[in-house]
């Protein structure tokens, strides 16, 4: 397949990219097509070296160069390889709603869903995501795990897709190699934690709660953090299902964190 240059910014070829800002549309739109968009050329690289699937590449021309091992070695150029389309900067605003920065844009085959059990199998920090719903909060997380030394995590139901747009590019591809994936009850699937040998430890602010330092001096070998949407914190049924409450001590009056930091400084404690 050659280069495909774009001139129709409804070119029906490039549906996948349309209006990528509209996030209610993208949350029903990529699941069910089984996709997600990776967005610059290292976050692609990052999904094809995690093993992921290209449906198709949608840069400018002064990206092509730079992308061009990559293209090889998925094919791209090949009889029947992996479109690859071009278009001007200000087209590519005008097909995906928004300035690319970044230089590319890759429609990905999503991985298959994992079993909880094969996700957590050896891992001795898990964090759990009850209903998170900023993706940008979501990608920090994911970046926090990475970087701090977890092993997996496990979103509900109706958490934030770590495979949207924001959530990818703000974890900096870390999404793409932290182990993770969605539970399919909760908090029923705490059960599942509990089986494998983890201690449940909920992040909130309750009298009852430990303080982060003191229970990182005596955490068990196995600890699944569970921290709670922005705002509330983690529902009343998750809290009274945990085994252990933590809390991160405050001063200067502030009561909490943002989640994303929060867990930064849990995942550092717990390290």
């Amino acid at each position: 397949m050659p280069v495909v240059q774009v001139a129709d910014p409804g070119d029906e070829r490039l549906s996948d990219y349309f209006g990528l800002t509209d996030v209610a549309l993208r949350s029903r739109h990529e699941p069910a097509k089984g996709l997600y968009i990776a967005e610059s050329t290292s976050v692609i690289h990052r999904a094809v070296e995690a093993g992921h699937r290209p449906r198709s590449f949608l840069m400018a021309q002064r990206w092509l160069d730079d992308m061009s091992d990559l293209l090889a070695d998925v094919g791209a150029f090949e009889p029947d390889g992996v479109p690859v389309y071009v278009a001007p900067a200000d087209l590519l605003r005008h097909i995906t709603g928004f300035h690319l920065h970044r230089g590319a844009l890759a429609a990905m085959h999503r991985p298959p869903a994992r079993e909880v059990a094969d996700v957590v199998s050896g891992a001795r920090r898990v964090v759990v995501l009850e209903d998170i719903v900023d993706h940008t909060n979501v990608g920090a997380i994911f970046r926090s795990v990475a970087a701090l030394g977890a092993d997996a995590v496990l979103v509900t139901p109706r958490c934030a897709d770590p495979l949207y747009r924001r959530s990818v590019r703000v974890s900096m591809g870390t999404v793409l190699q932290v182990p993770w994936t969605r539970l399919a009850a909760w908090p029923g699937d705490l059960d599942l934690l509990r089986e494998a040998g983890f201690e449940v430890a909920a992040l909130a602010l309750t009298d009852d709660a430990v303080p982060l330092d003191e229970y990182a001096r005596s955490a068990p070998e196995r600890v699944a953090l569970v921290l709670g949407t922005e705002g509330d914190g983690l529902s009343p049924v998750a809290l009274a299902e945990a085994d252990v409450r933590v809390r991160i001590p405050m001063r200067g009056g502030v009561d909490s964190l943002n989640v994303a930091a929060a867990s930064a400084v849990a995942l550092w404690a717990l390290r």
